[in-house]
């Protein structure tokens, strides 16, 4: 055995003194390096053979190999460094990903425990297991004697609603006001009640913008009263406006409608489409709010509304919510699919700077936006209630107006007259949605109290120059003063305010 331990170290030491040599050599190299007292050797050695020119190249080449050693220690302390900040952001991935370890099992935590809280739907109600529920219906404001077990129904709050109105008559009011008239009651009313002042014209266009699209956007500077004009028209109608207030991560549609939760086996259920499901079962007039909509993008939660609100037939508005249905479902709901009833309007607000999303074409051109950008002056209103309203009569005083007032021949021709121009020297055209809509808008601003050439140049300012902001200001800088020039004269210069006061403020923006 002894010969073996003297073998294994005698041929072990060959590896180590090898390794030695490595270590030692690159050490030993270091050291020969730096070793100021060989390099004076050199130079003292040949100190008395240099003449007086060499002499400069002689503290020349000193230069250049101090310059050399100290890119050296410059480059090691670099790697040096990069190691070090290497390895401490390695350490902290280590830690950071053990922290996201630890918040993901808490969130997985949370949700198990938010899941069981929501499957029991019974204790919510403060009833015993087996027991027959009488629920009070925060949504309705009514108590209903409900059939059997809510935990049994995905769709609990539709269901509450479905039993709530199970033999509910639809009600007439016997409305008999105009278009003019509603303007004033309405005006009056959030004046004398909610001490908010508008002007007659504003609440002309809020009106005609309901009658143009079942989208309105209201958009301007903050504390303008947007969300109030939205949540006036709530109270107004005696049905409180259903605000939902977006948030910047909204992304798709279930922010909206909610979604089918695979683990509970129920549908998240929320107050825009409780909203909509009650309006279905009613001919009254409904309003949701989507308050600050532009903080997320509209082209993606709201994105299935526009293209289905713009379908032609109200039959074919219908939205799927589950891709099957169960025995239990709520009873407005088709193989899990819900059809948008039309007496719904949507209402948004928008605020420009530099916390929100730019609005799209594709969200423009389907809705009619309104500017509130002037505090309403205080007046003495005449003392105005709240009153019912049927949605068949208001959408029948909107379809009489779009009969009794057409655009004129003459106002169709100078608009086409105008389209041409803009074409020709904007590169900028509108197709027949827009025209069609304006149409709309112009007629019941008409009904309302308004005049065709004001209607025509509201809606030409906020829908067409709008466009113009997509464009490069500066190359169309000059091209504004003539088309100002032309407005005087196709529509007169006592006429399209709105339109030059845009394009003059564009102006000042180059």
């Amino acid at each position: 055995m002894d010969t073996f331990i003297r073998f294994l170290f005698e041929f072990m030491s060959v590896f180590f003194k090898g390794v030695g040599m490595i270590f030692g050599g690159i050490f030993g190299g270091i050291v020969q390096m730096f070793n100021v007292q060989e390099y004076w050797n050199v130079v003292n050695f040949y100190r008395d053979d240099f003449s007086g020119a060499e002499w400069i190249f002689v503290v020349l080449a000193i230069v250049v190999m101090l310059i050399i050693l100290a890119l050296i220690v410059l480059i090691i302390a670099f790697i040096v460094r990069k190691y070090v900040k290497f390895r401490k952001t390695l350490v902290e991935q280590e830690s950071m990903l053990a922290e996201i370890g630890e918040l993901n099992q808490e969130v997985a935590n949370l949700v198990q425990e938010k899941e069981k809280i929501l499957a029991m739907k019974v204790s919510q109600l403060g009833l015993k297991p087996g027991e027959e529920a009488t629920v009070t219906s925060e949504e309705t404001e009514n108590t209903e004697v409900l059939d059997g077990d809510l935990d049994s129904y995905r769709f609990s709050k539709l269901h509450a609603i479905d039993l709530q109105f199970r033999d509910y008559k639809v009600q007439q009011y016997n409305n008999t006001f105009t278009l003019e008239e509603l303007v004033e009651l309405f005006r009056n009313f959030c004046a004398s009640k909610l001490r908010l002042y508008y002007t007659t014209n504003m609440i002309r266009l809020f009106i005609s913008g309901l009658s143009a699209t079942k989208l309105v956007i209201l958009q301007g500077i903050s504390g303008t009263g947007k969300t109030s004009l939205a949540y006036a028209w709530g109270k107004f109608i005696r049905n409180d406006a259903i605000i939902a207030s977006v948030q910047p991560s909204w992304r798709d549609r279930t922010e909206l409608f909610g979604y089918f939760n695979e683990f509970t086996k129920k549908f998240n259920e929320t107050e825009v489409l409780k909203g909509l499901y009650l309006a279905g079962y009613t001919d009254d007039v409904y309003v949701t709010v989507l308050d600050e909509m532009n903080i997320a993008r509209v082209e993606y939660y709201f994105a299935e509304m526009l293209s289905i609100l713009e379908m032609p037939s109200r039959d074919e508005w219908i939205i799927e919510l589950v891709p099957s249905s169960w025995d239990n479902d709520p009873v407005r709901l088709k193989q899990g699919k819900l059809q948008i009833p039309g007496n719904m309007w949507y209402i948004g607000t928008i605020n420009n700077d530099d916390s929100t999303f730019a609005v799209t074409d594709k969200v423009y051109d389907r809705a009619m936006p309104i500017d509130i950008n002037d505090k309403g002056q205080p007046f003495e209103p005449i003392d105005t209630d709240s009153m019912n309203i049927n949605s068949s009569y208001l959408e029948k005083l909107f379809a009489e107006a779009k009969a009794r007032n057409p655009l004129s021949s003459e106002m169709e021709q100078k608009i086409n007259d105008m389209d041409d121009y803009v074409i020709k020297h904007f590169r900028i055209a509108f197709g027949n949605r827009i025209v069609k809509q304006m149409r709309d808008f112009v007629a019941t601003y008409i009904g309302c109290g308004g005049t065709e050439v004001d209607g025509v140049d509201y809606y030409i300012a906020r829908k067409i120059l709008r466009k113009f902001e997509q464009l490069n200001l500066a190359y169309i800088r000059d091209e504004i003063d003539p088309f100002i020039e032309f407005l005087d004269k196709s529509f007169g210069k006592e006429n399209f305010n709105e339109c030059k006061e845009y394009l003059l403020r564009l102006k000042k923006m180059v």
